[in-house]
């Protein structure tokens, strides 16, 4: 690889052998990314994280003895910045999983997981996701979108917290602008920053400054937290 096109650096973190081995295969016909760590377990994922530095962690959710969501929390919290590598560039976790609504998916996108894949994700879907997350646009795709949507909608907790993160989420988007809130809603549906270019008519340079201000005026480290709020206010 030359300069200009470095590799990135995957772990892959599941309690399941076939799982990581047929991750492993479907990453490794990618000549641009290399898995450079496994891990069985959230303790284990920690040592390889810190260990090999990779730049993405595909985060199975549900392990035994640390589970995919205090792994996550524990690596962007507190851990990120000793897996820094050379650019500054900062880890990205992509939570795997076999249920599109479960309730600690959601909490691990709280969190701050740039996003999550199911595990029969088709390998095409799965490679761009990693290269997509990698440079720096997290992933929630329509589909998904539209699970996260459902989870928020019917609870996701007790009816007090529901209204008390309504409240807070308007107020939050009460900041906005009228075209900032129009962004913050496409998102909030799962579009790219080109299907946002598309749909409003608007060049995409244009599209990532409204969106990076949307994200500081939100207080949010990445577009999956913009979609939480968007979903939290009720305006999907």
């Amino acid at each position: 690889m030359s300069g200009e096109q470095r590799c990135t650096r995957v772990a892959i973190v599941d309690d399941d052998a076939l799982v990581r081995a047929g991750l492993r295969m479907i990453l490794g016909g990618a000549t641009d990314l290399e898995v450079v760590a496994e891990a069985g377990d959230g303790l284990e994922a920690e040592r390889v994280v810190h260990e090999h530095r990779p730049d993405v962690v595909l985060m199975d959710i549900r392990m035994p003895r640390r589970d995919g969501l205090e792994t996550t929390r524990s690596l962007l919290a507190e851990e990120a910045r000793a897996v820094r590598d050379a650019r500054g560039d900062d880890l990205k976790v992509i939570v795997l999983t076999t249920f599109d609504a479960d309730d600690m998916v959601v909490q691990a996108l709280r969190a701050g997981a740039h996003g999550f894949l199911l595990k029969d994700t088709e390998p095409r879907r799965l490679v761009e996701a990693v290269r997509l997350v990698a440079a720096g646009e997290p992933i929630l795709s329509p589909s998904v979108t539209a699970a996260l949507i459902t989870h928020v909608a019917t609870g996701g907790g007790a009816d007090v917290e529901g209204h008390r993160r309504r409240s807070e989420a308007e107020t939050r988007l009460a900041t906005l602008t009228d075209r900032e809130r129009e962004v913050a809603h496409a998102i909030g549906r799962g579009l790219s920053n080109a299907d946002i270019s598309r749909e409003l008519h608007l060049s995409v340079p244009t599209v990532k400054a409204h969106v990076s201000r949307v994200l500081d005026k939100l207080g949010a480290d990445n577009r999956v937290q913009i979609a939480i709020v968007v979903h939290d206010a009720g305006l999907t």
